[in-house]
């Protein structure tokens, strides 16, 4: 893949912000320890961790990024089915869910965004409960076919658009192609998460769902989407075709639906009663628990970016 100069500019800073933050985070630990320095800590290792990823995705192959996004995807449903209880009847039924990896990111990779957006959503909604049905075992069954049903949802379909991404960006965003879009997506996903952590520890007071995730409060909410939408609005035009205000509407639409899917992963651990989603990162919990707001800000900036910049070509 061919790497425009915009992406590697973008990319050198990303990198040199982060490193900047390290530094300032480790120096504030060590001269005021305490849990505020040590969780900011963890987020910056996670968007090590997260920015890291994603441009290892970026600067190969689309197809060995394609594959490697589906590997992520495959990861985070693999976790996802580990944490819910299934029934030992339904091993053919999540066979074929494991299968609608490679055949979503397919349909991705060749940018077919008719069947890209009906195949889970429509076909496998459909298939899946006929399958169950057809091994005659009614016990647990709306419990199973929510669950699985739900799983590929969040796992494939909407981390699927991160592929999708690439593949129209390619088409359509002259200025940095697919890695200026999926890169603008997952730094503004990774800032909201710090800037609404920061905003919070400084000015909160006011929680927002206390009984899912009581460190979320309406301040640093708010805080976290209008200072993601300032830097996107800059960013933006720099990594896409999108005008400084539409990049600031795209950066507060990340920062919101960013949002709603952590605390939608929250609600799930809880009701699960498990703190991390997963042990794969040692002391930073497990894929859900660093993709769950890309569940939702991907699709969002995906549909957002299509509908009005690609202008529903099929």
């Amino acid at each position: 893949m061919n790497i425009s100069t915009p992406v590697l500019y973008a990319i050198g800073a990303i990198f040199g912000l982060l490193i900047l933050a390290t530094i300032l985070v480790w120096w504030i630990g060590k001269n005021k320890p305490g849990d505020a320095s040590d969780e900011l800590m963890l987020r910056i290792k996670s968007w090590w961790f997260m920015i890291g990823v994603f441009t290892i995705a970026m600067v190969i192959d689309r197809a060995i990024s394609t594959i490697f996004l589906g590997f992520i995807s495959y990861l985070a449903l693999k976790e996802f089915f580990s944490l819910i209880p299934t029934r030992r009847i339904d091993r053919l039924v999540l066979l074929f869910a494991y299968l609608c990896v490679p055949i979503q990111f397919y349909w991705a990779h060749i940018g077919w965004y008719g069947m890209f957006v009906i195949f889970i959503p429509v076909w496998m909604f459909l298939f899946l409960p006929m399958v169950m049905v057809l091994q005659g075992q009614t016990e647990g069954f709306l419990r199973a076919v929510g669950t699985v049903s739900w799983g590929l949802m969040m796992t494939v379909f909407t981390l699927s658009h991160t592929a999708m991404l690439l593949a129209e960006g390619d088409l359509s965003n002259g200025i940095a192609a697919g890695a200026g879009l999926l890169l603008f997506l997952v730094f503004m996903t990774q800032f909201n998460d710090v800037a609404q952590f920061t905003w919070g520890k400084l000015t909160g007071k006011h929680a927002i769902v206390p009984s899912v995730s009581p460190k979320k409060t309406w301040e640093g909410f708010i805080g976290g989407a209008i200072s993601t939408a300032i830097l996107a609005a800059f960013v933006g035009p720099y990594l896409t075709i999108m005008p400084w205000l539409w990049s600031a509407a795209a950066g507060a639409m990340i920062a919101v639906s960013g949002f709603i899917g952590d605390v939608n992963m929250s609600a799930v651990k809880r009701d699960l009663q498990v703190k991390d989603s997963g042990g794969l990162i040692p002391g930073h919990g497990g894929i859900l628990d660093r993709v769950d707001s890309l569940t939702y800000a991907a699709p969002v900036f995906l549909h957002f970016f299509y509908y009005f910049f690609i202008g529903g070509r099929a």
